[in-house]
C-alpha cells in the first residue's frame, strides 16, 4: 500500500502560481511513476502529467503544458507539480497517483483524497 496526501490547493488569482505537494508513504515511493489530475464539478478525471520513477521522464497534457511542471524528490517522498499562469478554467479538484504511469486514470493504483484549487478571474 501507498498513501498518498495532497496538500498547497488554496484560492489563487488569475495568472497567479501555486505549488502542490504530495507526500507518499508505505511501500516504496522510487518503485512508482507518479501522476497528477484534476477534476472539476460535473468534469470526468483529467490527466495533467506524469514522471517516471526515476524522475528523467516526464509527459504533460497539452492543455497545461509550458504552464505546469512536476518534479520529484525520492529521498522525500514527494512529487510536486508548480502551476504557473493559473485561468479560471484551472479550478479544480487536484489529486496524486501512484502506479505504472501514462495518462489512463486506470494505470494509477493509488490516489490521495485531492487538494482544491480555485482560480479567481
Amino acid at each position: 500500500q501507498v498513501q498518498l496526501v495532497e496538500s498547497g490547493g488554496k484560492l489563487v488569482q488569475a495568472g497567479g502560481s501555486l505549488r502542490l505537494s504530495c507526500a507518499a508513504s508505505g511501500r516504496t515511493f522510487s518503485n512508482y511513476a507518479m501522476g497528477w489530475f484534476r477534476q472539476a464539478p460535473g468534469k470526468e478525471r483529467e490527466f495533467l502529467a506524469t514522471i517516471a520513477w526515476s524522475g528523467g521522464i516526464t509527459n504533460y497534457a497539452d492543455s497545461i503544458k509550458g504552464r505546469f511542471t512536476i518534479s520529484r524528490d525520492n529521498a522525500k517522498n514527494t512529487v510536486y507539480l508548480q502551476m504557473n499562469s493559473l485561468k479560471p478554467e484551472d479550478t479544480a479538484v487536484y489529486y496524486c497517483a501512484a502506479g505504472v504511469g501514462g495518462v489512463y486514470v486506470r494505470k494509477y493504483d493509488y490516489w490521495g483524497q485531492g487538494t482544491q484549487v480555485t482560480v479567481s478571474s
